[in-house]
């Protein structure tokens, strides 16, 4: 893969996308950790959301919480079997390599979480009307690959690389 392929501009779009992720999500998630706050501190209120810093033990909700330390490796062999997956189906890539960036970039930084701070660093509490799970950059960056790959199959005319 890295040899002759890493010229190709879809594995540059994909590092590009992972990259940017990663790095913005950590630097948020570092201005919040290093100015000191504890965790269940609320830095910034509003009436819709709130900035409130949460190390999450488990993945979505909290779900899976009770797998600990377990987690962050399962959490890797899942990105390195994908990573590998799409290794051998080059043409999923190229039709989603930015997407797939992003997506991976959001994850690894997660994981990067759950070494340095024994959970996920999330901070961004959204209550307008409702209370949902506290969630940050990354997850948003997660969501967001989902539905520009979900938007791109739908809009291809070439339904092979699903």
């Amino acid at each position: 893969m890295l040899k002759g392929d890493f010229k190709n501009s879809t594995w540059l779009c994909f590092f590009i996308a992972l990259c940017v992720v990663f790095l913005l999500d950590q630097a948020i998630k570092w201005y919040f950790v290093l100015r000191g706050y504890q965790q269940g501190d609320v830095i910034y209120s509003t009436n819709v959301v709130s900035l409130l810093l949460v190390y999450n033990k488990g993945v979505a909700f909290s779900m899976f919480a009770f797998l600990q330390e377990w987690l962050k490796y399962l959490q890797i062999t899942l990105l390195v079997g994908i990573f590998f997956y799409l290794c051998k189906h080059k043409e999923i890539l190229k039709a989603h390599s930015i997407a797939l960036g992003m997506i991976f970039g959001a994850g690894i930084s997660n994981i990067l979480d759950r070494f340095m701070h024994s959970g996920v660093v999330d901070y961004i509490f959204w209550h307008y009307k409702f209370e949902f799970a506290i969630f940050n950059f990354a997850d948003v960056m997660i969501n967001v690959g989902v539905a520009l790959i979900l938007l791109n199959m739908f809009l291809r005319k070439d339904k092979s690389a699903l």
